[in-house]
């Protein structure tokens, strides 16, 4: 019946293709489509936790650290479990990043603390010797946009369904709900109960004077989101 085609190289190299890209197209879209969802245990980012991403944004830390643990033992071994897809669902832009001039920062929320951070980010070389990583003093003075990380969170959860304000299932089979302000001055409100628990394990005074009178420092946000990285 199909000697023809057997006969016809171009045409027989045609039809091994199609049917080879179909079978391709069915057996992978589904699996993409399920790994690309949501891991459990994955919530939106909270106002202040974007607030802190678009501190880590404006700074290029994603120049020098990457967020993408590849599957290969001297990886894990460093930095934990290999990244999954759906673990980059709420991210917006990905920043798995290209070059590690410093190491990958994926699951840095497990086994750095506050007070590292704090120290660390006045003063690098002070907490890991050798370090070229500059300091960002300036953090600790300039205040966190948070009207801007309100603006994110209303356009993603818009455009792309963001669960805010829905319970998000988690690996221990509770639940945990990521709250988003209904107004600006709620986001700022939220964004403010969130800074004083992180402000409250820093040792920085001016940073905490400054969270007692309402307004929140970069350092602030940016260890809100350093420690949601797990």
């Amino acid at each position: 019946m199909f000697h023809w085609l057997e006969k016809n190289p171009f045409l027989f190299a045609v039809g091994v293709f199609l049917t080879v890209a179909f079978a391709g197209v069915v057996s992978i879209l589904p699996s993409f489509a399920q790994t690309s969802r949501p891991v459990i245990g994955t919530t939106p980012y909270s106002t202040l936790e974007l607030a802190g991403r678009q501190v880590y944004i404006k700074n290029s830390c994603n120049a020098c650290h990457s967020q993408l643990v590849r599957p290969f033992k001297a990886e894990t071994d460093r930095y934990g479990h290999y990244s999954l897809s759906g673990e980059y669902a709420y991210d917006r832009p990905f920043l798995w990043g290209s070059k590690r001039t410093g190491p990958d920062l994926m699951r840095v929320g497990n086994y750095r603390t506050t007070e590292w951070h704090e120290n660390h980010m006045m003063n690098p070389a002070a907490i890991v010797p050798n370090s070229i990583m500059p300091g960002y003093a300036w953090m600790f003075k300039n205040i966190a946009d948070i009207d801007t990380a309100y603006a994110e969170q209303l356009t993603v959860a818009g455009v792309f369904g963001v669960p805010y304000n829905k319970p998000v299932p988690m690996a221990d089979g509770s639940t945990k709900t990521i709250k988003m302000g209904k107004t600006v001055e709620d986001a700022r409100a939220l964004a403010l109960a969130e800074a004083k628990l992180v402000a409250a394990d820093m040792k920085n005074q001016d940073v905490k004077d400054m969270v007692k009178n309402g307004k929140i420092p970069e350092i602030v946000a940016l260890i809100a989101y350093l420690n949601s990285l797990k």
